[in-house]
């Protein structure tokens, strides 16, 4: 899923649930954050303020191992520890189905690995957390059947979109059948299998309708099935109805984040957001309407309404600086006298305790993944 689904609608989701407007800016963007969070290892140079937990890292104090997500274009993220650490946990949670480790690898909607993590995450009282583990979850009904890994689960064939009112219509169809052959040839010496690479963008695009052909065998043995009709209006459908009965029973325990009672009746403006056929940028723009339309932000509230993913970077860093901290590492942090009150700090040790219950609950389900 893309910023329209992991930060809007999860704003939506929780306004109409309940969620106070703070609350709601927290977990929404703490959901997003999880796709921006490219960092990976902090050096800290000077003060640290007391109580804050840091790793030690040939003699230098730094925050190391916390990010979510990478790059998926640079050959230096093509490794086991980045695979497992960022794509599978938080992406493509393992659905520990199948005899062999790589098909148990294999995302699963709604799976129990993401949904046993859930239920510590109603008991905690931690906005962040949820925030985190709900894109997982809403990426567990996006991206089934695809696997964290560079795995032959991932190589996939015959990729086709097959909603009718799509441009390859029938007729169109049969003269491009050549073209489209040789392009799925391209994908497979191009694009590596994994994640969803050969999938290009077809699973985060809430509207498509779309088909492939897969080997299903234990054994890769060229045995092909088609994965039938996918449809995404479905999919994300089904993901984000889970999403609001987890929004209700996170309130039901953590009252201090309830401002008002549930609105089940603005659910349906929101679904209608959420499955617009339009680019990228014109959706978020119809959310950003039907947020205020709906009276679920104000339109002066730009802090709702506009995702900024260096947020909470600047509130917590001194010396933030958009070029230095884009890379994975960066040599020289200083921080703010309240880090240790900062979301990003929050962020940092709940990415700690997410990916130790992954691994853990993965391990419950017979699938251990050496770290």
């Amino acid at each position: 899923m893309k910023i329209d689904a992991h930060y809007y609608a999860v704003l939506g989701f929780c306004r109409a649930c309940g969620f106070s407007r703070e609350a709601a800016r927290t977990v929404a963007y703490a959901s997003q954050f999880v796709d921006d969070a490219k960092i990976n290892h902090m050096v800290i140079k000077g003060s640290i303020p007391e109580g804050v937990h840091y790793d030690v890292i040939d003699g230098s104090p730094c925050f190391f191992n916390m990010a979510t997500c990478h790059s998926y274009t640079r050959i230096k993220t093509f490794n086991y520890d980045a695979m497992t650490n960022n794509t599978s946990a938080f992406h493509f949670v393992p659905g520990c189905s199948g005899k062999t480790f790589v098909k148990k690898m294999r995302c699963k909607e709604a799976g129990p690995v993401i949904a046993s993590v859930l239920q510590e995450v109603l008991e905690e009282n931690d906005p962040i957390k949820l925030g985190i583990a709900l894109h997982a979850y809403a990426d567990s009904f996006s991206h089934q059947g695809f696997s964290g890994l560079l795995s032959k689960v991932n190589d996939i064939n015959q990729l086709e979109i097959r909603e009718k009112s799509a441009i390859w219509k029938d007729r169109l169809r049969k003269k491009l059948r050549g073209v489209r052959e040789a392009f799925c040839k391209l994908c497979d010496w191009v694009i590596p299998a994994y994640g969803h690479g050969q999938a290009l963008t077809f699973p985060d695009l809430p509207y498509m309708v779309w088909s492939y052909v897969y080997d299903y065998s234990d054994e890769f043995s060229d045995t092909l099935k088609s994965s039938g009709i996918i449809d995404n209006r479905e999919r994300y459908k089904r993901a984000f109805k889970a999403t609001a009965k987890y929004l209700i029973l996170y309130l039901r325990k953590h009252p201090a984040c309830q401002e008002g009672e549930a609105d089940l009746d603005s659910l349906q403006p929101l679904f209608e957001a959420l499955l617009t056929r339009k680019r990228d940028k014109a959706r978020i723009r119809k959310w950003r309407n039907v947020l205020v339309s709906q009276g679920l932000l104000d339109k002066r509230d730009q802090e709702g309404l506009t995702y900024d993913r260096d947020r909470w970077l600047r509130e917590a860093f001194s010396n933030f600086d958009q070029k230095l901290f884009k890379q994975r590492k960066v040599s020289a942090v200083v921080l703010r006298p309240d880090f240790s009150e900062s979301n990003w700090y929050r962020y940092y040790l709940a990415v700690k305790w997410y990916k130790e219950r992954i691994f853990h609950h993965c391990a419950q389900h017979g699938l251990t993944i050496c770290r």
